[in-house]
């Protein structure tokens, strides 16, 4: 007898499929900006900002579509996060993203990220894609990814054909 797992109210379920193998093209796609302290990649600080890019959505009522937060790892002390959003947010760094972007979903362990990214650039130059600016989707909380039984990680790596 398979338990449906039910949401925590935290995180949502991810489903990978829509992103896993996927090339998507944005036209001035819009995110709020904010940074998290990092000590040697690992965050410091996540929830808090996270909570705080939370509050300013909430007030302004827009919303998170697909819950769709890219992290970039600037340095080994600073992760920039944009948190894709249907409106403008007042009080918030609002940034619009084009181009063309490849998407592949990992889970596992964290620790794991190296080889993910490792496979990314492989699998990429199979396809005769050179990537540049490369973002992380953690897509749900750790006491969530325990709940749910999967880490799901996804890399999107914006793309220029060879």
């Amino acid at each position: 007898m398979k338990t449906e797992i039910k949401e925590t109210g935290c995180c949502p379920i991810f489903d990978p499929t829509p992103w896993d193998d996927k090339t998507m093209t944005w036209d001035n796609k819009l995110f709020i900006k904010d940074n998290v302290c990092t000590m040697l990649y690992m965050p410091l600080n996540f929830g808090r900002v996270m909570t705080r890019l939370t509050a300013k959505v909430e007030k302004t009522g827009a919303q998170t579509p697909d819950y769709l937060c890219l992290s970039d790892h600037t340095s080994a002390w600073n992760m920039d996060l944009y948190l894709a959003v249907d409106k403008e947010v007042e009080r918030a760094e609002n940034v619009k993203m084009s181009g063309t972007f490849y998407s592949r979903v990992y889970e596992g362990n964290f620790k794991d990220t190296g080889k993910w990214m490792k496979d990314f650039e492989e699998k990429t130059k199979v396809m005769g894609i050179k990537t540049g600016k490369m973002y992380m989707w953690y897509t749900t909380c750790p006491k969530c990814a325990k709940v749910y039984g999967k880490n799901y990680v996804v890399i999107l790596g914006k793309t220029k054909t060879l």
